[in-house]
């Protein structure tokens, strides 16, 4: 009998395709570089602000050209924070690692609130960033260790690991019940016009648009 035909090898993966969202032109050259010597990731698009971002997701219609966007936090105009939230809320499938320079307790809660998958400083070995992309890639959660200390430490003081104050606090509860400011002023013996601030440095924190936003990103990052 003729020996059996040789089983053929499966065809490789095709490579993750990655948005690198970064203003400066020298690091995203140096990103770029780094990313495509991985044969399973490869740059498909570059956006140098928010805005350009989703004008490159939008013009490719629904059939959406990258699977991981990378973006820098500190985007002019609009930041990487709010380009983020707008990424999640527009087109859900696409994983987002937000890139930083810093490790700010309150910009690591509003990225996470934002919908970002993993978080990555700029400072790290590049084996972290690939890390943290290929995780977010496969659905999972990624934090730098150095923000990982930061957010642990958090958790397990009650009370720390919010961006809000306790007041803020109470006010986003009452605002995610559905009460306006003249209801959450009367519930919690405030003036009309210091609710109006309340609520207004909580948008500002959570980087929200308006009230609902603000309490979907409280309660997707564990604030409520």
């Amino acid at each position: 009998m003729p020996d059996p035909a040789p089983t053929p090898d499966p065809a490789p993966a095709a490579p993750r395709r990655l948005l690198l969202v970064e203003d400066h032109a020298f690091t995203r050259d140096g990103l770029r570089a780094t990313l495509n010597l991985e044969p399973d990731l490869r740059v498909a698009a570059e956006a140098r602000s928010g805005e350009e971002a989703l004008e490159r997701l939008h013009a490719a219609g629904p059939d959406l050209p990258v699977d991981v966007a990378v973006i820098d936090i500190g985007l002019p105009g609009m930041d990487g924070i709010q380009t983020a939230a707008e990424i999640r809320r527009r087109w859900p499938p696409v994983r987002i690692v937000m890139l930083t320079a810093h490790d700010l307790q309150a910009e690591v809660f509003a990225a996470l609130a934002s919908g970002a998958d993993a978080y990555c400083l700029k400072s790290a070995q590049p084996e972290l960033l690939l890390l943290a992309i290929r995780a977010a890639a496969a659905g999972s959660a990624y934090l730098d260790p150095q923000v990982a200390r930061h957010v642990l430490g958090a958790v397990r003081a009650p009370g720390t690991h919010s961006p809000l104050t306790p007041r803020e606090t109470e006010v986003l509860r009452l605002m995610a019940d559905g009460n306006g400011n003249r209801e959450i002023a009367a519930a919690l013996t405030l003036s009309v016009s210091t609710v109006k601030l309340h609520v207004q440095e909580i948008l500002r924190k959570l980087q929200a648009s308006d009230r609902t936003q603000a309490a979907v990103k409280a309660l997707r990052a564990g604030l409520l």
